[in-house]
Order: structure tokens, then sequence, then C-alpha cells
């Protein structure tokens, strides 16, 4: 047998290497994204395709009479047709979960950044505010240790950048799947209270102390912090808009780490520059790479912007790379899937 991959991985390869053929392009190769004519020249004889990026349309489906089934190294496989492998019977497997932690840390990376503004006091001291051109000694005065040589007042960095706790703050989470209930337990660890805004969990599921499933409207307007784990589908496409972040404490925070798609961008800047919100962090962005002139960029100083990271750990590969090596195994065992999208 012959297996097209092309997956970001980690680790050995060796368990695919014992299904047959093993054919590396593409992405685990250190190439760009394969196109629908690269990938049947590639495949055409292949009895697994596994990606990770690559568009496995109904084109490159029709055009591997021996494939037997597809694996796609993402919490969902929207790149691949499912409908087209469905009428072929081609099971499609994927990784739910890999980059949970990853995503759920990152998050609470960006809550930290805009709550003790971290990014700004970094950006300030490589600029060279803040500092002296020569090494200052601690000089003791009247037996007392002197660390502290700022000057006292409004300019200096001690209020410039002073920030707030997260101790006994209310986290607002909405979509409270793997990823969401993640960050709520590191978030509690911290001292916060939780709202949860999600239709598909029940209270009785997050019945206990300090957490509370509510609305999406008291939600926002109650939570001092608001972080977003949504899916991208039609239900959830500019679920986030004008009349949620008008609810918004103005000392409140907003963080995205999930889909561009699921708040309608304008009105987040919108509300950003009329002080709806104290500030925003996001990992994701309605077009990317976003634009160099991007108003998040060049705008706002209470803006934290990371480049869609939020997965971008060495221990995903690892997890990915493991799942669907174990599911292949059990699909040529016979025995059920656990990964199977259906």
């Amino acid at each position: 047998m012959k297996t097209l991959f092309t997956a970001e991985y980690a680790g050995s390869l060796d368990d695919f290497r014992q299904l047959g053929e093993l054919v590396i392009r593409g992405w685990a190769a250190g190439e760009s994204k394969l196109t629908e004519d690269a990938l049947i020249d590639l495949a055409h004889d292949a009895s697994f395709i596994i990606t990770s990026y690559d568009d496995i349309t109904a084109r490159v489906i029709d055009a591997c009479p021996q494939l037997k089934l597809i694996a796609c190294t993402r919490a969902n496989p929207v790149n691949i047709d499912l409908q087209a492998a469905a009428r072929r019977n081609i099971p499609v497997i994927y990784t739910p979960g890999r980059n949970s932690d990853a995503a759920a840390e990152l998050t609470l990376a960006l809550m930290l950044s805009l709550a003790r503004h971290i990014p700004q006091a970094h950006a300030a001291l490589k600029r060279g505010e803040f500092t002296r051109e020569q090494p200052h000694a601690a000089v003791a005065k009247e037996g007392l240790r002197s660390d502290v040589v700022w000057d006292v007042d409004k300019s200096s960095p001690y209020e410039v950048f002073k920030g707030s706790e997260l101790r006994n703050k209310t986290l607002g989470i909405v979509g409270y799947g793997s990823i969401g209930q993640r960050v709520g337990r590191i978030a509690r660890a911290f001292g916060m209270r939780l709202l949860v805004a999600d239709p598909y969990v029940s209270a009785v599921e997050i019945n206990e102390p300090g957490i509370e499933k509510t609305t999406l409207e008291r939600l926002f307007s109650d939570a001092d912090f608001i972080s977003l784990h949504l899916k991208a589908t039609p239900q959830t496409d500019g679920l986030i808009g004008r009349e949620l972040f008008n609810r918004m404490k103005p000392n409140a925070l907003f963080i995205n780490t999930s889909r561009a798609a699921v708040v309608i961008e304008e009105d987040l800047i919108t509300a950003l520059r009329e002080k709806r919100l104290a500030g925003a962090a996001l990992d994701v962005y309605a077009s990317e790479p976003v634009y160099r002139r991007h108003p998040f960029i060049t705008e706002f100083d209470n803006v934290v912007i990371t480049p869609h990271i939020a997965g971008a750990t060495r221990e995903t590969l690892v997890k990915h790379t493991e799942m669907i090596a174990q599911d292949i195994q059990r699909y040529l065992k016979g025995e059920p899937l656990l990964y199977v999208w259906r």
C-alpha cells in the first residue's frame, strides 16, 4: 500500500513506513501547500492520504480509485470534501483536542498580557524608555536598601503600566468545549469566577461553585474578561457584534483565539474606538495574514496581537501524529475508529 504524507509532524514516522510505500511531500517536506494537480499526481495510486492543510477536494478523491482512508491532523477537517469522501465510503479521521492545551495556555498568556500590559512594558524598554545610559548601583540610604530608582510620579513605569489582577475577577467563556473547559480550569486556579455561555452544555454539567451557565447577553454585561472558544459554523458566523460589545464594561477585556468569523471585526474596531471596552487580545483575523496597516496594528495601544499561533507547539505535533498513527492501526485491524468524522 502507498501513503501520501503531507502533514506537519513530530517524532518518528516508522509507524507510517510500516504501511508500505511512504511518500513525504508538501508541508512534511518543507514545501508549500500542494495544488490539486500535484496531489492527484502523487496520490492517484495511494491507499492513504495524511495531510494538515492541503485541500482534498472531490476532484482529488475521485482521481484516487485505491484510496481507503483520509487523515487530517486538525481539530476540524475543513480542508477535506467530506461529502465526496462519504460518497466513496472513505472514512475521514482527524485529531480533536490535539491543540487544546496549547490554545488554552496562549489564551491565558494573552489575558495576562492585557491585564498587566506586558507587551507594552517590554516594547518600552526595547525602545530605551525607562532605562539609563550606565548601570546604576543601588545605594543604601539611612540603613534602607534603595531598590526603587524611578521617580514616583505619573510618568514612572509603576504608574504607566499599572494593571489589574485576575483573582476575584469574572471570566466569561463563550463556547465550553475542550479548549473552553481547559481555559476555565486554569482561570479557576488564578481565583477567577466563571460565566459560561454554550447552548450545548447543560447547567448540570457545570454545576459547581464559582461556575455558572448564563446567556450570551448577561455574560457580555457582567464579565471582566471575555474569551471566545467557538467553532466557525453557520450558527456562529458573525455571532459577536456591536450589540454585545456595547454591553461590555468599559474596563472589560476581550480575547479571541478561536475563529475570526465568529466576530464582526469592524464592530470590534468601532467598539475599541468608542472605548466600549478596555482592550482586546487577538490571534485570528478576518483576513490572514493580517495586513500591515490594519487598525489593530497601527491604531490601538490596548490591543495585543499574535499571528494565529494558538496551536503552534511541539507537543501539538506529537499528539496529532500519534493520534493518526494509532487510528490507522485500528483501521487495519478492523477495530472501531476513535477519531472518525461523523
